[in-house]
This record gives structure tokens, C-alpha cells and sequence, in this order.
């Protein structure tokens, strides 16, 4: 079951990333720079994180990294919500990534506690 989580996990975040920078390059023409540079950094890193659990030299290690990527996602979905109600991005643009976003804390938060009562 653990191992079903992680792909997703992994998938989910490569995902997102994917998905918030080609919104980032999208976006470019916008004068706005800091949002996007931040959210393209907060959103990458989830992914990154995660990848980085997998060769953690113990659980309190794994359990860190997830840590780290539940913080970069809950980042990542108040920037998502930044754009949408700045007039950057349409709700129909953000709902998806917001919706990965939240499937991605959701399932960090469960590893967490899964981990954290063993």
C-alpha cells in the first residue's frame, strides 16, 4: 500500500511541476515576475523532495523530505490562489493544478502520520 502512495506520489508531483511551468512560460508576458518565479521554485521542489525521500539515510530522514515537500505544496496552492485572485490566471486554469496540488498534500500528510506511528 505504501509503495501504491509513493508512485503516486512521484507522479502527482512530476505532474504538477510540469504543469505549473509551462503555466510560468505561459504567464511570461505578464510583468509580474515574482509570483511566478516563486511558484515555479515551490512547486519544482515538492517534486524534487519527494525524489529526494526515496534515498533518505533513515525515517526520520524520509519523514523530513515529505515534511519539506507538504510545505512546498501547501506554498505552491496559496500561489496558485494568488494568481487566480490577482486576474493572472482563470479559475478554469488554476482548478486543475489546485485540485493536484491538494491530492499531493492530502497524500503526504497520510504517509506522514502512517510513518510518524510506526
Amino acid at each position: 500500500m505504501k509503495e501504491k502512495k509513493e508512485d503516486k506520489l512521484t507522479q502527482l508531483s512530476m505532474q504538477l511541476s510540469v504543469d505549473v511551468l509551462k503555466l510560468v512560460e505561459e504567464l511570461q508576458t505578464k510583468k509580474e515576475k515574482i509570483i511566478f518565479n516563486q511558484i515555479g521554485r515551490s512547486a519544482t521542489s515538492v517534486c524534487a523532495n519527494i525524489a529526494e525521500s526515496k534515498y533518505a539515510h533513515s525515517t526520520a530522514d524520509f519523514i523530513a523530505k515529505l515534511e519539506i515537500a507538504l510545505k512546498e505544496a501547501s506554498e505552491t496552492g496559496k500561489w496558485l490562489e494568488m494568481l487566480e485572485k490577482a486576474g493572472y490566471v482563470s479559475v478554469e486554469r488554476i482548478k486543475p493544478l489546485s485540485k493536484t496540488c491538494a491530492t499531493i498534500r492530502i497524500l503526504l500528510i497520510q504517509s506522514i502520520k502512517t510513518l510518524k506511528s510506526k
